[in-house]
């Protein structure tokens, strides 16, 4: 008789323990459902892979404004990158601007650099003003007169009766001057007349034989103060404060 109360206690306490417990389960998946379900993650192949090529473009400002675009050569064309690192291109930033012969005279006209393939046969040539947009993002028109503010104002540089002259592009950029819209200006402590005097930037012809000395005619190119006032005032279509 013992044996059977043992037994029935037993499984008594059992069930009553299975009960307990089924009931502290249903209370945790009620909190469970109470909360915010967690975000679903994405299957491999659901995952966009990040495209490094996309339309990223290497834009250069020295020596000269350009623009590259890996997703034209790459993702258009078809083009390994192998095709053009480390053979042609190293593959470090700034490296063949570094070299000093990134330009269309030293390389690229001579088949180097994008010139490897731009030769007018396998690509669009490097050459031919009709080209120059495709690249430059600009018709490379050149302004017909450049005014510099710094160091001294205002000194005139006439552009295009240099080039009227018969002086081509390579002649002074980037060599004497960079092309570069205000880099000589950005160091006034270097574009003094000392330096034209020692042949640099003007000074490389104009040293009294392949063109006037840069220590006379001083007129001819300082204009001062007042032959700016003048200037402005006819750009604006008057005749100037101090007449023509």
């Amino acid at each position: 008789m013992k044996g059977h109360r043992k037994l029935l206690l037993a499984l008594t306490l059992t069930l009553a323990a299975g009960f307990i417990g089924a009931n502290l389960l249903t209370a945790e998946e009620a909190k469970e459902e109470a909360l915010p379900a967690p975000a679903a993650q994405p299957a491999a192949t659901d995952v966009k892979r990040l495209d490094y090529l996309g339309d990223t473009k290497v834009i250069s400002v020295e020596p000269m404004k350009e623009l590259f675009s890996h997703r034209s050569h790459v993702v258009k064309h078809k083009i390994a990158c192998a095709q053009c690192h480390t053979g042609i291109f190293e593959q470090k930033w700034g490296a063949a601007r570094d070299k000093g012969d990134y330009t269309h005279a030293d390389s690229f006209d001579k088949g180097l650099y994008c010139g490897v393939c731009h030769n007018g046969k396998d690509a669009f040539a490097t050459v031919g003003e009709q080209n120059c947009v495709r690249c430059h993002d600009s018709n490379m028109v050149a302004p017909e007169r450049i005014y510099f503010q710094k160091p001294v104002r205002t000194v005139v540089f006439e552009h295009k009766g240099h080039v009227d002259m018969g002086l081509k592009c390579a002649d002074c950029h980037p060599r004497l001057f960079e092309s570069r819209t205000g880099a000589a200006e950005e160091q006034p402590e270097k574009f003094v007349m000392q330096a034209l005097y020692d042949g640099k930037y003007c000074g490389a012809c104009h040293d009294g034989k392949a063109a006037f000395a840069s220590d006379t005619r001083c007129t001819t190119c300082h204009i001062g103060v007042r032959g700016d006032e003048r200037r402005l005032s006819q750009n604006a279509g008057g005749e100037g404060k101090h007449g023509k």
